[in-house]
């Protein structure tokens, strides 16, 4: 499974990898922090900013968590008959 990691920025606009996603980046992406916790994204309590690119990346990797457990579950069924 694929790890996300948020991007922050430093100082004079450089790009960092930062420890987790800030709550609001979450909320914009349609996520509770519980959620969040169980499908094991990481969550930074201190960040208070928002990124467009992070929300994008979190709304990705959704995209590709319900294509995937469609896949699984198509498997699974046509093993069964």
């Amino acid at each position: 499974m694929q790890t996300l990691k948020p991007k922050v920025f430093k100082k004079f606009g450089k790009k960092r990898l930062g420890k987790g996603f800030s709550r609001e980046e979450l909320k914009r992406a349609g996520l509770s922090v519980k959620e969040a916790l169980k499908l094991k994204i990481p969550i930074d309590t201190r960040r208070k900013t928002t990124h467009e690119e992070n929300v994008k990346l979190i709304k990705d990797f959704l995209k590709n968590l319900k294509k995937s457990s469609i896949k699984s579950e198509r498997k699974t069924k046509n093993e069964k008959h």
